[in-house]
């Protein structure tokens, strides 16, 4: 019978989810197969079958618990790969490309030598990606990444104190509007809204749907409208709270509307 567990491939990495027929304890070195190829991670956690949230049919397995020959192939790989980085890095300065390597790795077969970089323009990395190829005899990908994927790489904290969610357990980023903030009353301040990679904070979206679907029939802040005890003017919503406060000539009235059944009380 399977079991499933997560594996991450570096320190405070995002984990990935893996199917194996024997138990293996937290924090056991294990060799994974990916569609990159063999790749050297730690197990992180145990994941409960009944709370998979993807295909189980789509999950891959572990290929072995990685032995002390493993973990020296791996070492060397990661010194392999900072060598690979810095080469990467002089090549481009050569060529006179405008790229801001972040990271270079192996996959543990060696079959991939991966480079992630940040670059304002699209760059005709072709030159630089014959030169590397020559010099480590390996596929070659360079992969140009966002403000949001050099985030998921390179990790961190949140506002909120916790591991950001990119690199922690986000499969997809979801589009981020401004809007989402309008939605939920949120004021519109960069220091507020935006996360570590200078975007919109991911977790804008996790409750968008049910402030959309609450905030219907709501009046805006500020909107002047009549009510059985005159007409007002609104000076606060409470979205979840399904209600909203109308000044009627300095008397503060509250009307509560009926609860949407997604709304918290």
């Amino acid at each position: 019978m399977l079991k499933y567990y997560g594996v991450v491939f570096k320190k405070d990495g995002k984990s990935y989810i893996f199917a194996y027929d024997k138990n293996i304890k937290i924090g056991e070195k294990v060799i994974v197969n990916t569609e990159k190829g063999l790749q050297y991670g730690f197990i992180n956690n145990f994941v409960e079958e009944e709370k998979l949230k993807i295909d189980r049919e789509s999950i891959k397995e572990v290929v072995r618990i990685a032995t002390l020959d493993d973990e020296k192939v791996h070492l060397k790989n990661l010194k392999d790969g900072q060598a690979a980085y810095l080469k990467a890095i002089k090549f481009a300065d050569e060529l006179g490309l405008e790229m801001k390597f972040i990271d270079a790795a192996f996959t543990f077969d060696r079959k991939q030598l991966l480079f992630n970089f940040l670059a304002d323009d699209r760059v005709d990395f072709r030159d630089l990606a014959k030169r590397l190829a020559s010099v480590y005899r390996t596929r070659i990908e360079l992969r140009q990444v966002g403000a949001r994927d050099k985030a998921r790489e390179v990790g961190g904290i949140g506002i909120c104190g916790r591991k950001l969610c990119c690199s922690a357990f986000l499969n997809y980023i979801d589009a981020v509007s401004m809007n989402m903030a309008k939605n939920q009353n949120i004021a519109l301040n960069p220091a507020k809204i935006n996360g570590c990679c200078g975007r919109l904070l991911c977790c804008l979206a996790y409750e968008d749907e049910n402030y959309t679907e609450c905030s219907r029939g709501l009046p805006s802040i500020g909107q002047k409208i009549d009510t059985e005890w005159g007409k007002g003017q609104v000076v606060s919503v409470d979205i979840l709270g399904r209600k909203y406060t109308i000044d009627i000539d300095g008397d503060k009235k509250e009307v509560v509307l009926e609860d949407c059944g997604k709304c918290k009380k």
